[in-house]
């Protein structure tokens, strides 16, 4: 028997237009769900059902009195939660922070308003760690963010909740946003697909700086057409942005992208990571030679390609990670309130000089005009996307602060050079272990090339489709 989560977010919409479905029971369906189930795996923070019931409504009647179907926004009736770090106007948004947790939402971010015109139904926040700044989703807001593939184990960061949601059907498809891995980490160990576009595709604005460019939003989905059609509705930049992406061509979208073949690419590999001490487990090696194994049988050309990003980066990047730790304020009475990792990062930003930063910065960018000539022979470049199978509940979190950070380096050693380069790359879960945790693989794009890498992915998830692979907790 199918349920309404079976259905993906394509399907969904496509049953709304047609009068199959009506809104309200979707999202009935999804409240009772997350009233169900949420307490588990600790995706939403905050649950807008009175909110969510409203929208619904107001979608249905837009159905009923619509003369063409086909002319209905795209995700018209579709629950869409967005990550609490982004704000809804007023709908409570915490950012993950004990400080935060009275605070109301005062204004749409960008996303938010292009996810409304799409349609979209708010079932509420998914949970984030604080200031999303770990790769892992535990706070003192709300429960930890479990992955539904074995509670036990964490589901990322720091778009936990978002991912926990999706992939224990909670929500069909989420907002995601990712400064350095944070889509594609807890796509990889929720066993789903994620996006991070190319630097300045999707807005932060209008209070979110993007000074570094190293965050953006994405989408997390079951599937790559629903993360393309996802990633549609959120992408376009505004007025003050400090990045703009290279434009699709006229008429061209990441959905059409995802129907199509891509050709025969040439793709660069490498499991080497940048990070000094870091090693690969054997169960992520065995998704990447899996995936390295598809790919040729799909015809592509594979060749292992050198070491781009080396060591001498990693300082840098902890450098300005540091530093955005400090972009958020907090109010001296309350900063007793910051966990101690935040704090530790705060401190270390606020010590920082202005020489030292903008030092930093053109390190990065002296590293990247070297690694960019090797990189752009390549479609595609293949990664693990993570160094380590999906991490226990407080594996990270119950460390000192220096020990924390450096065991989500360790963990993470392959993300972040592409939020410091701005490409795009993506999370595809291809791998599952013996013990039944997702292991997924990375591949990483040219600079505006997220349309080769869904066409890519949609390929791949053609030759080893991952939707029938369900928790257990789906059919709950």
């Amino acid at each position: 028997m199918t349920h309404t989560h079976d259905l993906t977010a394509m399907r969904l919409a496509a049953a709304v237009r047609s009068r199959e479905l009506s809104p309200v029971e979707i999202a009935d369906h999804y409240l009772e769900r997350i009233e169900r189930l949420n307490a588990q795996v600790g995706a939403y923070v905050t649950v807008t059902a009175d909110l969510a019931r409203a929208q619904a409504k107001a979608a249905e009647r837009r159905v009923l009195e619509a003369d063409d179907p086909a002319e209905l926004p795209p995700l018209l009736g579709v629950p869409v939660p967005v990550k609490d770090l982004n704000m809804v106007n007023g709908v409570p948004v915490t950012l993950g922070s004990e400080v935060y947790r009275d605070l109301t939402g005062f204004a749409d971010d960008n996303v938010v308003v292009l996810l409304r015109s799409a349609g979209s139904v708010l079932t509420g926040k998914t949970s984030t760690p604080e200031f999303g700044l770990p790769c892992y989703t535990e706070n003192a807001v709300a429960p930890p963010a479990r992955t539904p593939w074995d509670l036990s184990r964490s589901a990322g960061g720091s778009s936990g909740g978002a991912a926990a949601a999706v992939a224990a059907g909670l929500a069909p498809v989420a907002h995601g946003s990712d400064g350095g891995g944070s889509i594609r980490i807890p796509s990889s160990v929720c066993g789903l697909f994620g996006i991070k576009p190319t630097r300045g595709r999707v807005s932060q604005g209008p209070v979110v700086p993007d000074l570094f460019g190293l965050s953006t939003g994405g989408p997390i989905a079951r599937t790559v057409r629903d993360a393309a059609l996802l990633l549609d509705v959120m992408a376009g930049p505004k007025p003050g942005d400090l990045y703009t992406a290279p434009p699709l061509a006229p008429g061209e979208t990441f959905l059409r992208h995802a129907d199509r073949a891509p050709g025969r690419l040439r793709i660069g590999r490498s499991a080497t990571p940048a990070v000094p001490g870091a090693e690969v487990h054997p169960d992520c090696l065995a998704a990447y030679e899996e995936a390295t194994a598809l790919l040729v049988e799909l015809g592509h050309e594979v060749v292992d390609m050198p070491p781009v990003f080396g060591p001498e980066i990693v300082p840098h990047f902890e450098l300005l990670w540091g530093v955005m730790a400090t972009l958020t304020p907090v109010d001296p009475a309350r900063e007793h309130l910051l966990q101690p990792l935040t704090r530790w990062l705060r401190e270390r930003g606020e010590a920082t000089t202005a020489p030292q930063l903008i030092r930093a910065h053109a390190a990065l960018q002296g590293a990247l005009r070297a690694a960019f000539p090797v990189m752009e022979e390549f479609d595609a470049i293949l990664h693990p996307t993570l160094a380590q199978p999906p991490a226990p509940i407080g594996h990270f979190h119950d460390q000192e602060p220096p020990e924390n950070f450096r065991r989500q380096t360790l963990f993470t050693p392959f993300a972040a050079a592409y939020n410091i380069s701005g490409q795009p790359a993506v999370n595809v879960p291809l791998h599952w272990t013996r013990d039944g945790l997702p292991i997924g693989v990375m591949l990483a794009g040219r600079l505006g090339g997220e349309g080769t890498l869904i066409s890519l992915s949609a390929q791949l998830e053609e030759a080893r489709p991952w939707i029938d692979r369900k928790p257990d907790i789906w059919d709950a």
